[in-house]
């Protein structure tokens, strides 16, 4: 089992910046507002041959019970339970504050292994806030700069001095020349990012497929800020599910905080396989919700439509099927999408929601035998032959599938910059019914069969 490391600390001492330096990726967002992390983080850390799992935590601060900032501290002791050992973080050029030494105190009281951090130690200034440090209780303060990357020597041994010993050599063994089979391939985490206008309940659902309070939620929009990743087995399958912060309309995003949580949301969506598109119930197919659909269209993801809040909507006959047209009309360009009613809150819904994100990431890593497309292409082509341009005849040679995740083609023909979008509209609605592909993207690429008679000179008139 891998060592557990929490960064703690007040708001603004540097803890998300010492976990991107520790992991190697700009995973959590850093600004300069303090309370910017609110859910705590996981992520594989190495310095120097040190490897372990650290966690990013939101600040110890006090707040009123029931409050969004006495349940991010609840996440923070959650954090604190979990771990072997705690680096707790101070800003060495701010000097010690009362709320430092009341959370050394808390600390302490943690009973484990705690390395003393003076994050922002580079210059002159910070030497004096680092020698304050001392009155903490927790020993020799570990001076470092985070953000520029100095004194990490030093902090590898104080963590390696905590750490058990490493595998001595002879115990280790290769596993390069490990054949990975496909059906072990199938059998690797679906990464699934859920996204949405704010308050959709995108935390809510997730915690509830959890069975825990993992991620913060609130009546209150933007509370999720970071993308945050949680493993969640069902039925056997593994999922590595991305939570991440609502998207709102770009001309009303106005703070750099919330640019920052859409730029992490954005990533999210292109580093999953299948995204999950929630909506509200009772708002749903605003112009946001297309223009998101339309951006996992465009990213080449599979998609599935979650209606969330279904709980309050009253029951009427038909409602689903009323539902799937609707989804068929508004987003014709993922026609066929899986669309399933849920409430995040109540639990319902959730088995059919998972069953379609499986479906889902079935089709789109689907493969279709060159030999069957063309025979599909041939009567697609005689049912609907494509338009003469300019008065001279489209030739369509033969199509074969390029990759999967989405399914990709490349169509082989003459004047491929004269095929008309309307055309291959036509093809991909074909594709869609005779080869099970729905609500997929499906990428066709046109390429011009070369002439084998363009090197021959013309004859002499």
């Amino acid at each position: 089992m891998s060592f557990t490391i929490a960064i703690i600390g007040r708001p603004n001492v540097g803890k998300s910046t010492l976990f991107n330096r520790l992991v190697g990726q700009k995973l959590a967002l850093v600004d300069d507002e303090p309370g910017v992390t609110r859910d705590r983080r996981e992520g594989n850390a190495r310095l120097g041959d040190l490897e372990f799992t650290v966690i990013d935590t939101a600040g110890l601060d006090e707040g009123a019970k029931g409050s969004l900032t006495a349940r991010m501290q609840e996440q923070t002791e959650t954090a604190i339970g979990l771990a072997d050992a705690l680096m707790f973080v101070i800003d060495a050029r701010a000097g010690l504050t009362p709320n430092d030494r009341a959370f050394a105190d808390f600390a302490r009281r943690a009973n484990k292994p705690v390395v003393l951090v003076a994050n922002k130690s580079e210059g002159k200034h910070g030497e004096v806030g680092a020698m304050e440090s001392y009155a903490l209780g927790l020993g020799d303060p570990i001076q470092i700069s985070a953000e520029h990357g100095e004194g990490l020597s030093d902090l590898y041994d104080a963590l390696a001095a905590l750490m058990p010993d490493t595998v001595e050599e002879g115990e280790e063994f290769d596993d390069d020349d490990i054949i990975v089979s496909d059906e072990e391939l199938a059998q690797r985490p679906i990464r699934v990012a859920i996204v949405g206008r704010p308050n959709a309940g995108k935390s809510t659902l997730i915690n509830h497929l959890l069975g825990e309070e993992r991620l913060l939620t609130s009546a209150e929009a933007g509370t999720t800020r970071d993308s945050i990743s949680v493993e969640i087995t069902w039925q056997g399958r593994e999922f590595r599910v991305f939570d991440t912060a609502g998207l709102r309309r770009r001309s009303r995003i106005e703070e750099k905080l919330e640019k920052l949580s859409v730029a992490d949301a954005l990533r999210a969506v292109r580093f999953a396989e299948v995204v999950v598109m929630m909506m509200d119930a009772q708002n749903r197919f605003e112009e946001q919700d297309l223009r998101i659909a339309d951006l996992i269209e465009r990213e080449g993801r599979a998609i599935v439509l979650a209606v969330n809040k279904w709980d309050l909507m009253e029951r009427k006959p038909h409602l689903i099927s009323a539902l799937r047209s609707d989804v068929d009309h508004w987003l014709p360009q993922v026609k066929g999408a899986p669309v399933v009613a849920v409430s995040g809150l109540m639990g319902e819904g959730i088995d059919r929601l998972m069953t379609a994100i499986e479906d889902a990431y079935a089709v789109w890593n689907k493969r279709v035998p060159t030999a069957t497309l063309n025979r599909w292409f041939e009567q697609a082509v005689d049912a609907n032959p494509p338009p003469a341009v300019s008065g001279r005849r489209l030739k369509l040679n033969y199509i074969t599938q390029a990759k999967a995740r989405p399914p990709s083609f490349i169509l082989f023909c003459s004047r491929a910059d004269a095929v008309p979008q309307s055309y291959l509209r036509y093809l991909t609605n074909s594709m869609r019914e005779a080869f099970d592909l729905p609500g997929t993207p499906i990428r066709i690429t046109l390429r011009e069969k070369a002439n084998p008679f363009a090197h021959k000179r013309k004859r002499p008139s």
